[in-house]
């Protein structure tokens, strides 16, 4: 029994081994993981250090550029046999349709995502020595690869059936705006296109957004499967049956599909010191810590006894409360690189600018106009100060050098007032220079 079942399988065996080593599909594994690196290595500031910001440039690169390109080669593989005239003699071969064409599409798809493991491997390495909190999402990498093996499929059904040789490239533009048209939907549907932006620097899929993923894209090209090569086509109801089941779910769910990572958002903060205050920002952004304090300390020295100065200062997520005052806003890519502070002058500058932000609307006319001036000059003179730097908007500005010129209880007295200055104030309650 089991000699007469060996030869039935050795010949489906040994054809796909023969198709993997030959034509098209190697080449595909190749360039889909060119296709994946390349725009990666070009944004690499943005995406070093986090594992959630690397997930996402994956994703978008993998199934926004690599999905046409894996329908593209799926259909020029599924047109061989119109161009090499084999078609008819195919149909003699004693193994089933079915079978005939799941081998014989197997090599581009099984390329396909080695591709992706191979440039997910890469990113993954090259982001692993800077990552302090959270981890890669399994999820994603499961939905993003069964996208792959899904489209390859349907774009070798489509190579078979459309015997016109530009239908290949066709595929790719059709594919590429069929992925990138709902990005620009407001509505849940959007989430339909397994190219959707997410947002893996600070979030998490659901337990069940890999299955739902998977049986939604997996579904449709197991259906083309079957009603292109079934002996029984209309099997083909069932797993089209169950990928509309799966798009209702995520369209239904929408931005529900993700939650808050608890990982990235809890807060690491420096130990609280007599006079000092204290720095918290996200977990993500723990490395940057010490070069935060360090860029902070001289703006911390010039509010030393001002009254109402912040005693803690928050960069995670969350509105300051009492008593807190906002970092500057920093990221990968702009001001962090590679767990480092890329320009702590412009972080100094950017959380002064935090301490002196409101919205005073001044009067329209000539003396509303001078208000409104005075209220920014004397916004720069005091951003300026804190920060240490010259002004930037005025060199020569008057109102810094008279601020400099205070006594220093004169000028914390001062800059208590100012800063217990409402942020909805009228421009009346505003201390000017």
């Amino acid at each position: 029994m089991t000699g007469s079942g060996t030869p039935a399988r050795r010949p489906a065996h040994t054809a796909l081994l023969a198709e993997l080593r030959r034509g098209i599909a190697p080449w595909t594994g190749l360039a889909l993981a060119l296709t994946v690196l390349v725009p990666l290595w070009g944004k690499a500031p943005q995406w070093q250090g986090s594992w959630g910001e690397t997930q996402n440039q994956l994703h978008s690169a993998a199934a926004l550029l690599g999905g046409p390109l894996v329908a593209a080669a799926a259909c020029w593989q599924g047109g061989r046999e119109h161009r090499r005239r084999t078609a008819e003699l195919l149909l003699s071969v004693p193994r089933g349709r079915l079978a005939q064409v799941t081998t014989a599409a197997a090599p581009i798809v099984l390329w396909a995502a080695a591709g992706y493991l191979v440039a997910l491997a890469a990113a993954f390495a090259a982001t692993a020595p800077y990552t302090a909190a959270g981890g890669p999402s399994v999820s994603v990498v499961a939905a993003d690869l069964g996208f792959l093996m899904s489209i390859g499929f349907v774009g070798f059904v489509v190579g078979r059936l459309v015997r016109w040789r530009l239908i290949a490239p066709v595929s790719a533009v059709c594919a590429y705006v069929v992925l990138g048209f709902p990005g620009y939907l407001d509505s849940s549907a959007r989430f339909l296109s397994p190219a959707q932006e997410v947002f893996l620097d600070r979030s998490v899929p659901v337990w069940w957004f890999a299955p739902v993923l998977v049986t939604w894209t997996g579904g449709i090209a197991v259906a083309v499967l079957l009603g292109y090569a079934a002996r029984r086509r209309h099997l083909a109801v069932v797993p089209l049956a169950l990928a509309i089941t799966a798009a209702t779910v995520i369209a239904h769910t929408g931005e529900d599909l993700f939650r808050e990572d608890p990982a990235v958002a809890r807060s690491v903060c420096t130990k609280a010191a007599p006079g000092t205050p204290q720095i918290c920002v996200r977990a993500v952004d723990a490395p940057v810590l010490p070069q935060a304090s360090e860029a902070l300390r001289g703006m911390f020295t010039r509010l030393e006894g001002v009254p109402g100065a912040p005693v803690r200062y928050v960069d995670n997520g969350t509105a300051p409360k009492d008593g807190e005052a906002a970092l500057a806003h920093v990221g990968r890519g702009w001001g962090i690189t590679r767990n480092r502070l890329t320009d702590p002058h412009r972080y100094v500058q950017e959380t002064a600018l935090g301490l002196v932000n409101r919205d005073c609307p001044a009067g329209p006319d000539e003396k509303g106009r001078k208000e409104g001036e005075q209220m920014a000059r004397t916004a720069d003179a005091v951003i300026s100060w804190l920060s240490g730097e010259d002004s930037l908007w005025n060199p020569d500005s008057r109102h810094l050098a008279r601020l400099k010129a205070m006594p220093d209880a004169e000028r914390k007295v001062w800059l208590g007032r100012y800063l217990a200055v409402p942020a909805d104030c009228t421009s009346a309650e505003v201390p000017v220079l």
